[in-house]
């Protein structure tokens, strides 16, 4: 994966990968040609062992995402071709599975399928002036990842009055529903927490750190016994490495750990 392309900047540094939506002119819409280069950002993330966490933002200060490229969807629709950029298939990035950290950077609008991005990622920092929403029936469209999976997390009344009046809430409503974890006042602040953040991701065994977001993810809908089931073998293959002796270890040497499974 080279460092950049036209609509996605990529770089990795200190073991933390920094993936930019790259189309400030146009408030980060989500192309096919920036979906494509976003899995593939997603795909390298994914692969490199040495990289331990994600840290997705916005180009331009101005937007995360405003979602899919309507003019781009105009244009396709002229054409008889319908499909949208963040459907299954072709250069889509919804159905990739990554159990890594992400963390969402935002600043300025995430709606619509940027909000979806945002969702896909496991936390969520935004600046104070962000705003979120999901506007797709304004426009006589249906949500897609965001429809699914924003009542489960957030409460269910609060997931409907966005979905069905299409309209946006700013930073600190969202902060107060659990949709972000934090709101800080600026740009800087907002890489300078996430940053921070990733740290402290950085802290964990990477091995014991996945396969909680495995038994999170693949069990949060299912009763409790069995998601345990789902943990058994993701467990198992936590405690066979050898960070599993290297932790408590460290803890009763009373010294840093040092992980050897990426």
């Amino acid at each position: 994966m080279p460092v950049s392309t036209p609509t996605i900047k990529y770089e990795k540094r200190n073991r933390i990968a920094y993936i930019t939506l790259n189309r400030p002119e146009v408030l980060n819409a989500l192309s096919r040609e920036l979906s494509a280069g976003l899995r593939e950002a997603l795909e390298d993330f994914r692969d490199d062992k040495d990289a331990l966490v994600a840290i997705m933002t916005g180009e331009g200060g101005r937007a995360f995402s405003a979602g899919m490229d309507l003019k781009e969807r105009a244009s396709l629709d002229a054409k008889g071709e319908r499909r949208s950029p963040t459907r299954r298939g072709g250069g889509s990035f919804i159905d990739l599975e990554v159990f890594k950290p992400i963390i969402a950077a935002i600043d300025g609008f995430c709606v619509a399928g940027g909000l979806e991005l945002s969702l896909q990622c496991d936390m969520r920092i935004a600046t104070a002036k962000s705003e979120f929403g999901l506007p797709e029936p304004r426009w006589s469209l249906t949500a897609g990842y965001g429809l699914h999976n924003l009542s489960r997390m957030i409460p269910l009344g609060e997931a409907l009055s966005m979905q069905l009046r299409g309209h946006r809430i700013n930073a600190e409503r969202a902060y107060q529903i659990g949709l972000i974890q934090e709101v800080v006042p600026d740009r800087e602040t907002l890489f300078e927490r996430a940053e921070a953040y990733a740290e402290e991701v950085k802290l964990c065994a990477p091995l014991a750190v996945q396969a909680i977001k495995q038994i999170v993810y693949y069990g949060r809908n299912l009763p409790v016994e069995y998601s345990q089931k789902i943990a058994g073998p993701l467990n198992a293959w936590v405690q066979a490495s050898p960070d599993s002796v290297e932790g408590p270890k460290a803890f009763s040497e009373k010294r840093a750990p040092v992980w050897q499974s990426g």
